[in-house]
């Protein structure tokens, strides 16, 4: 591991919406710490225990699609489920003949507003300020979430 690249998330003011910057030693770190981004802007994931798995398996015909389709289907779960996640296991990032597959796991629970704070409701998942680069053994992603 690159010790100047330690897996971390930042949220950035933007106009109207919030910039996500993650970062990892490994693109399949740098996406975990992008989920934890997102779930961190709807509630305190600290408070989220491991209740429920979910497997996470899909396809991008770029990196950057890639990203955007990983983001969107975690909030499809929170959006149709009411679930939140705390943890997130990238186990690959793979390229296919068409592009990119992401096969990963989700951890959280229900959403229950006795115990989790009401963030910010992310609406969607956005190429706006999209950017996925590796810098010295470092992989940085940024995007915009709509709320």
């Amino acid at each position: 591991m690159n010790a100047s690249c330690r897996p971390s998330y930042a949220h950035e003011d933007h106009t109207a919406d919030i910039l996500v910057v993650a970062e990892g030693s490994s693109l399949a770190e740098a996406f975990e710490q992008a989920a934890k981004a997102v779930f961190d802007i709807i509630t305190d994931i600290s408070s989220v225990e491991c209740r429920e798995r979910v497997e996470v398996n899909v396809e991008g015909y770029d990196l950057d699609n890639l990203l955007y389709r990983w983001i969107e289907e975690l909030l499809y779960y929170f959006d149709a489920y009411g679930l939140v996640f705390s943890t997130f296991k990238v186990e690959e990032i793979r390229r296919t003949g068409e592009g990119y597959r992401i096969i990963a796991e989700a951890c959280g629970e229900k959403f229950d507003p006795a115990k989790h704070a009401h963030g910010t409701i992310v609406k969607a998942m956005t190429y706006a300020q999209m950017n996925i680069r590796e810098e010295d053994g470092c992989w940085k992603l940024s995007f915009v979430v709509d709320i």
